[in-house]
């Protein structure tokens, strides 16, 4: 996996296109590509939105990049039928070309966001990192949606240092081969499906996170109640590997694996990954109470945290922050 020292906002500019005769709500907002909304495109409408505004999509296929930028907090993006499939974000543009921020089909940067009911996808492919979502804001909810991708498909990122952003993800799917869920937020994925590819070999299928939470935070991802899956070869993907951004020593990963099934798919051996020259050892890795035929079998490098130390470790306490906040379902 390349540094991902690309980070800046990309601008994105977007022409608002009204339905003739269409007055726009202040706190609704319809968008729909064939031009029965109020809007054609999903970006015009988020720069129309204003705080509390609710942003409904109908069916149908988007493409290119949405920004929500940190100026537009406390918006709403829901997929009109309640079924993800019918709402599509897609680009197909990888890292290599546009820097990570670029690479984004849905870059978020806004506070206290809530996206559900649709599906955000980078096609690109095997070769470069290619964001499906870049998750940049603090207190995000993402329910009910699908995040497709192969390397680097979802980033929780609140940038250098010790600064940190908490997300929550409920009742979704996750799928991708490298590295697919990563960075340095808070993040908690709850009740959701998350699918490996099949890279078709028979040894190496992947990682599924790559951590780089900062030393001075206890929580970094916590995958909870959740389902491990693929049709790769038996014990050929690992739970992920030991991301030291930009080589930064106090980038000390955190990742629980908790409450949930895991396919066989999972390595037994070889679970935890090093990485650019860092031992696995120096991150905070560790699973409590998983179940299937992937799950630990106490073997000495696949860590279990003892129950005491799990009851400090639940979906609340990683979204706390200052606030108390809990969105937790």
């Amino acid at each position: 996996m390349s540094l991902r020292s690309t980070v800046s906002t990309v601008a994105i500019v977007a022409a608002a296109v009204l339905t003739p005769g269409t007055a726009v709500a202040a706190a609704t907002i319809t968008v729909a590509a064939d031009g029965s909304g109020n809007y054609t495109t999903i970006q015009a409408a988020v720069a129309a939105a204003t705080s509390g505004t609710v942003i409904t999509v109908k069916a149908g296929t988007y493409k290119g990049q949405v920004l929500i930028p940190s100026g537009k907090a406390g918006i709403t993006i829901q997929g009109a039928t309640g079924t993800s499939g019918d709402i599509v974000i897609t680009g197909s543009t990888p890292a290599s070309t546009a820097g990570t921020a670029g690479s984004a089909t849905v870059l978020n940067q806004a506070a206290n966001t809530t996206i559900k009911g649709l599906t955000i996808q980078n096609t690109y492919g095997e070769g470069s990192q290619a964001l499906a979502l870049y998750a940049a804001g603090d207190r995000q909810v993402y329910r009910n949606v699908q995040l497709k991708g192969y390397q680097d498909t979802f980033l929780s990122w609140g940038g250098t240092g010790s600064s940190q952003v908490r997300q929550y993800v409920y009742k979704s799917y996750i799928e991708g081969a490298v590295d697919f869920i990563y960075g340095n937020g808070a993040l908690v994925i709850d009740s959701t499906t998350i699918r490996s590819l099949d890279r078709g070999t028979p040894s190496n299928n992947g990682y599924i996170t790559a951590a780089a939470t900062h030393a001075s935070n206890p929580y970094g991802i916590l995958i909870t109640r959740s389902t491990l899956l693929s049709s790769a070869a038996s014990q050929s993907v690992a739970l992920g590997r030991c991301w030291h951004a930009g080589g930064a020593a106090d980038a000390i990963g955190q990742v629980l694996i908790r409450d949930s099934a895991l396919g066989g798919h999972i390595r037994q051996a070889g679970a935890w990954q090093d990485m650019s020259g860092f031992s696995w050892k120096t991150c905070r890795f560790s699973e409590f109470a998983n179940t299937g035929s992937g799950a630990s079998t106490g073997t000495t490098d696949r860590p279990l945290m003892p129950a005491s130390t799990a009851a400090n470790y639940t979906s609340q306490k990683y979204l706390a922050g200052p606030d108390n906040w809990n969105p937790v379902q």
